[in-house]
């Protein structure tokens, strides 16, 4: 999979080869492409479309994440006999994430490669930066890292804290 930049300067629009460093959200025309121009990288790689309704079926291991977390055991109680549902728009490198469940509704906006303010299931506010690695969305917070992603037809969502590693499978609604 190519991954291109869009370059404009003035009136001129082109696509380049693009090299990322995946340490850093700034990118740079590949080798051998000599231009002075201003880029921004607008595309994201074709395997890396999470937008759309996504109805929970599987979860492993959530009770003990939640108590790892810190979530308080109202939360864990309530949370543990409910399969969310996820609603993601996502707009290029900028997503808009919701999740409903019969409690409560929760909306997250995050941009890949940008410091950005999440909240928990039980309304703690958390920073976090997400980055897009081979079309997978890696989050990573002071209490978890989660890594979602599509395989086939399936969304799934690995978050890690401590020794313990909650598995959620999702289907289009």
């Amino acid at each position: 999979m190519q991954k291109v930049l869009r370059c404009w300067k003035a009136k001129f629009s082109k696509e380049i080869p693009l090299t990322h460093n995946r340490e850093s959200p700034t990118c740079q025309p590949a080798a051998g492409v000599t231009a002075a121009l201003t880029c921004e990288r607008t595309t994201q790689p074709a395997d890396m479309d999470f937008s759309g309704t996504w109805k929970v079926y599987s979860e492993e291991n959530l009770e003990e994440f939640l108590k790892v977390i810190g979530a308080p055991e109202i939360i864990v109680k309530m949370r543990k006999d409910v399969k969310p549902v996820m609603v993601i728009e996502q707009n290029g490198m900028d997503f808009t994430c919701t999740m409903k469940t019969p409690f409560c509704t929760r909306v997250n906006h995050f941009s890949i490669g940008k410091e950005s303010e999440i909240c928990s299931l039980d309304g703690r506010k958390l920073k976090c930066t997400v980055r897009e690695e081979n079309g997978k969305l890696i989050c990573e917070t002071n209490k978890f890292t989660s890594v979602r992603e599509i395989q086939g037809d399936e969304m799934i969502e690995m978050a890690t804290a401590g020794t313990v590693t909650f598995i959620s499978r999702s289907k289009r609604a």
